[in-house]
């Protein structure tokens, strides 16, 4: 299989952190991206730079230093609003991370439209994150949460299965746009064309889909999506929420504080218009200012490249380690269409022991439940390995996993002769 590496090659000089021997020696291989990515110099200078040069708070002084954080911050909103082709940048709500981007979803939109009752359709392989806010959710207002499950043969989310669910009780179909598991990608046009068939809203967790592949929001049609910037090469400590305007002005505030209100009064309080409502107090502002850095960077690149790459790459990937006897991976095939990650179990090796020992080759592999107990449960295993690709990673990066992985099953045979 001829893979063209170009975009890789032009960039693995932005990412000098990958250039490093690990404590047993070996060179790292870094293969958990699907966890966090690893941020490219010009989104650490980004950060500093805040720090170093202009460090001031945001939208409360006329001051020179405070006018120039406040330019910043806002250019950074326009720069992620671009990223997703949002209609305006009033529509990005910048947040912690997705986690509470969602939540306050939940604790807006939901508290105020949801009642006893309603049904709320999830999926089995849901993050942690696109179920909990809605169980707290259905347990303050008593409404149902219904989960799809998936298809046996290529672990997809059944479809079938979706449509008879939907009903006149449908209010929210929230999933993820790809999976951190199965690396299934969702058919966005049909849940939506089926949740607008009853009234219903979408909400996209589009952690996984943002930082490789384009993501239109006006194309998507959805009515939020959630980002998280670390795994976009940006940083830590940041997310945001894309909302359609019209849906954004329906919902109330969540947290009280500064920035988020236009008026208080000892009696009473009235609130800025979205963004500004969801986002009280201080923000995160060299955060953010990096996360439209990292989308500057990213743009650059070309999304169309990184996720053409990511696909030959990422099927380099799934064909190498089909082919180790006794594993096991999850998910629909390349064929299918998947993300560039496999999560995977090998025959009487625990996930735990088989990532400590591709550790000590250097490898940086993730093992556990990847924030998808449900999904596991599902699968009938406790946990699984997973090695995860972005733009940055080599053939070769793959060459020395499966050589790692191959000599770690090798070395767990031994105790069984």
């Amino acid at each position: 299989m001829t893979i063209r590496v170009l975009v890789s090659l032009e960039t693995r000089g932005d990412f000098p952190i990958l250039d490093q021997k690990t404590e047993s020696g070996a060179q790292l291989v870094y293969l958990d991206n699907a966890a966090t990515s690893q941020k490219p110099n010009q989104v650490v200078d980004a950060h500093m730079f805040y720090y170093k040069d202009y460090n001031s708070n945001v939208h409360r002084g006329v001051h020179y230093l405070s006018s120039k954080a406040t330019d910043a911050y806002e250019l950074s909103r326009r720069k992620v609003a671009a990223f997703v082709n949002a209609t305006t940048d009033r529509e990005i709500v910048f947040t912690r991370n997705a986690s509470e981007a969602i939540n306050l979803v939940a604790n807006t939109w939901g508290t105020k439209h949801i009642k006893a009752g309603d049904e709320i359709i999830l999926s089995v392989l849901e993050h942690h994150s696109n179920i909990v806010p809605w169980q707290l959710l259905a347990e303050r207002t008593g409404c149902v949460l219904k989960f799809v499950e998936l298809t046996k043969d290529t672990q997809e989310l059944d479809m079938d299965q979706l449509r008879s669910l939907v009903n006149e009780k449908t209010r929210l179909i929230t999933t993820a746009h790809v999976s951190n598991v199965t690396g299934g990608v969702a058919p966005v046009k049909e849940i939506i064309d089926l949740a607008r068939g009853v009234g219903a809203k979408v909400l996209l967790d589009a952690c996984q889909s943002l930082p490789h592949m384009k993501v239109d929001v006006q194309a998507l049609g959805a009515d939020w999506i959630v980002g998280s910037s670390h795994k976009m090469c940006g940083p830590t400590g940041i997310g945001f929420l894309w909302g359609r305007m019209d849906v954004l002005e329906t919902m109330p505030p969540w947290m009280g504080g500064g920035e988020m209100i236009a008026d208080v009064y000892l009696e009473k309080s009235t609130y800025a218009e979205p963004p500004s409502r969801f986002e009280a107090g201080t923000p995160a502002i060299a955060e953010a200012i990096a996360l439209g850095e990292a989308c500057d960077y990213l743009t650059k690149i070309g999304m169309d490249r990184i996720h053409d790459y990511e696909i030959e790459i990422g099927t380099y990937l799934y064909e190498k380690l089909s082919a180790v006897p006794g594993v096991t991976i999850y998910g629909p095939p390349p064929a299918r269409g998947r993300a560039s990650l496999c999560a995977f179990n090998v025959d009487g090796i625990h996930a735990n022991d088989l990532c400590t020992l591709l550790d000590q080759a250097g490898i940086a592999c993730r093992s556990g439940h990847h924030c998808t107990q449900p999904l596991h449960r599902y699968l009938d295993v406790p946990g699984s390995a997973r090695a995860s690709l972005y733009f940055y990673n080599l053939p070769s990066d793959v060459d020395a996993f499966i050589d790692a992985l191959t000599s770690t099953i090798a070395f767990f045979a031994e105790f069984e002769e």
